[in-house]
């Protein structure tokens, strides 16, 4: 299993989360196919120094349904990102990957080192 370490320090979340998406799914290899799984983890390094441009952090809403009359549920990118920030990257890289059956599989191998 090959092992990439990314330092997130000074990144910005969009950027970063994209760079994961390609290295998860084995296109920095050589030998890419796409119809099979990588043997790649990513671990990440200093993810609360990572950086926002503008008023994301109050600007940037997100909303959950549960599918009950009244039931959708908001919050700010900054609440969310006191609470975890390792979530709020997982949740960025996740909708970067293509979505079909291997996108649960593939999201395992990240790993987020506080």
């Amino acid at each position: 299993m090959q092992k990439v370490e990314i330092d997130a320090t000074n990144q910005s979340l969009g950027r970063l989360a994209s760079r994961i998406a390609v290295v998860l799914r084995g296109k920095h290899i050589a030998g890419y196919k796409p119809n099979v799984l990588p043997n790649v983890e990513v671990s990440i390094f200093n993810l609360k120094k990572v950086k926002f441009t503008g008023n994301k952090l109050k600007g940037k809403m997100y909303h959950r349904y549960s599918g009950y009359h009244s039931g959708i549920k908001s919050r700010t990118l900054g609440e969310w990102w006191a609470k975890s920030p390792g979530e709020v990257l997982k949740h960025s890289v996740y909708r970067m990957l293509p979505k079909n059956r291997t996108r649960d599989k593939i999201i395992r191998n990240l790993k987020v080192v506080q």
